[in-house]
């Protein structure tokens, strides 16, 4: 994502956060169409399918229909509500070890374009690699990365300290350049 992407996305948010309070509905689905893809993946690396992930969006989303005030009165609210579906996540996870079902997740069926395939593999290396990480540090990357979220973010999403998250991320990199020095020598 370029920095112009993430500066319209930031301020696209932004904005739909500010109309919270005099056009709550319209405001929330502008936001929910702005951020469900980037939640849901997210998501995903608490629960491990997208299923659940999906499910924790739209908890997340269903909490905040309810009082919209508490995001628009947020101090970060991008932070405040990937925290949010986090929580969802984690309350997801919890049910599910409760009751003992698991959930698989569903392939994504067979690409015909020789570059879709070479795609795949590709990002098939770094989401093997990425799930090789402590969960902790692949949250933590995931929302560095692709979420382009800063430390202070981060910590304020997961409620941890900035050195933390730091740490984290840094740990998370070793071991991943550590993992790829055989795959590029």
């Amino acid at each position: 994502m370029s920095l112009n992407q993430t500066t319209d996305f930031q301020a696209n948010f932004q904005s739909c956060v500010n109309r919270l309070t005099q056009q709550p509905e319209r405001a929330l689905t502008e936001i929910f169409d702005l951020v469900a893809q980037r939640l849901v993946r997210f998501a995903i690396t608490i629960t491990g399918n997208q299923f659940d992930a999906e499910d924790a969006l739209q908890g997340a989303f269903a909490r905040i229909a309810f009082k919209p005030r508490l995001l628009a009165k947020a101090n970060a609210p991008w932070p405040y509500l990937i925290r949010s579906v986090r929580n969802e996540a984690l309350r997801i996870i919890q049910k599910r070890k409760g009751t003992g079902l698991e959930v698989t997740e569903r392939g994504s069926g067979e690409q015909s374009v020789a570059s879709q395939i070479v795609h795949e593999e590709t990002a098939d290396i770094v989401r093997r690699m990425l799930k090789t990480l402590p969960k902790n540090q692949y949250q933590v990357v995931i929302l560095k990365h692709w979420e382009e979220l800063t430390f202070a973010e981060i910590a304020e999403a997961l409620g941890l300290s900035q050195n933390t998250v730091a740490s984290r991320y840094r740990y998370a990199m070793e071991k991943l350049q550590r993992s790829l020095e055989p795959l590029v020598r």
